[in-house]
């Protein structure tokens, strides 16, 4: 993506169309788009054919972009589990990997980043009930390992959370996992200050947002748009233009429908009485 975004940028001061551009790495204007959207691997020719179209002359900066697709190409921890997880979920979880601010909306389940291991063991086994041991097992420790980016010494991932009290009651795991669960977005929201949770409780009435979650994942590098991911079944999709505008919208709205922060914590207390 930050190399799409770089290579989108010296076309576009060149005032060069996506078709040309296109023709110039023997390819079309959509194989350009999804270059430059980051869906999309580069190759080395490629770039460096780009560069010589958009006349990026200095050493510096094309040696820099050219390492850039170099590291590109090495394969991120996640893909190891490659057997277990579908292409559409690999790909959101490299942008997960590279995010600086995830904010998301669940109606079923805690976010997995927020899940316990027994909570998450439950899910899995929910999602995969027909799956060999050693596959749910395997899937759990991905889920886990997901989760250490929100602990990194460094530039930990902001986490904004909105959880419809649907996910909070279902029991899923039985009432002793639920009662885990509940008691680490507790401890999470009072001792973790990148992590933000808010309950979107039933007293708040319908929404725009009860088809399913949203995520909306926010990168460093300004010249990256936010990526808005829609998990569905079998699959995912990330809207781009105005449908994605629309989305952040929808999660602007939902924040202000959400009980704060705070108050989320007394709620979440009181809900462990139910458990």
């Amino acid at each position: 993506m930050q190399i799409g975004a770089r290579l989108r940028r010296m076309r576009e001061n060149k005032g060069i169309g996506r078709a040309e551009a296109g023709e110039a790495i023997r390819g079309s204007a959509s194989k350009m788009s999804r270059l430059e959207l980051g869906r999309h691997g580069f190759k080395v020719r490629d770039v460096l054919d780009l560069l010589d179209l958009y006349e990026v002359d200095d050493p510096d900066e094309r040696d820099s972009l050219i390492e850039l697709v170099r590291e590109a190409k090495k394969p991120g921890w996640w893909q190891r589990y490659g057997d277990l997880v579908p292409s559409w979920f690999e790909q959101y979880l490299g942008l997960e990997q590279s995010a600086t601010t995830i904010r998301g909306y669940e109606v079923q389940y805690i976010p997995g980043l927020l899940q316990t291991r027994e909570y998450a063991r439950a899910v899995i086994g929910l999602e995969y009930h027909d799956a060999a041991y050693e596959g749910l097992d395997r899937r759990l420790t991905l889920r886990m390992t997901r989760q250490e980016i929100l602990h990194r010494p460094v530039s930990p991932v902001r986490l904004w959370a909105i959880l419809d009290e649907a996910a909070l009651r279902r029991p899923i795991g039985g009432p002793a996992t639920m009662r885990a669960q509940i008691e680490h977005l507790i401890t999470v929201s009072e001792s973790m200050p990148n992590v933000k949770v808010q309950v979107l409780p039933f007293s708040a009435g319908g929404h725009v947002a009860l088809g399913g979650p949203i995520t909306i994942v926010r990168f460093a590098e300004h010249d990256l748009d936010d990526v808005v991911y829609l998990e569905q079944l079998t699959g995912a999709r990330y809207p781009e233009g105005q449908e994605a505008d629309r989305y952040q919208e929808i999660m602007d709205l939902l924040a202000i429908r959400a009980s704060p922060p705070a108050r989320t914590t007394t709620w979440l207390k009181d809900l462990l009485n139910d458990f």
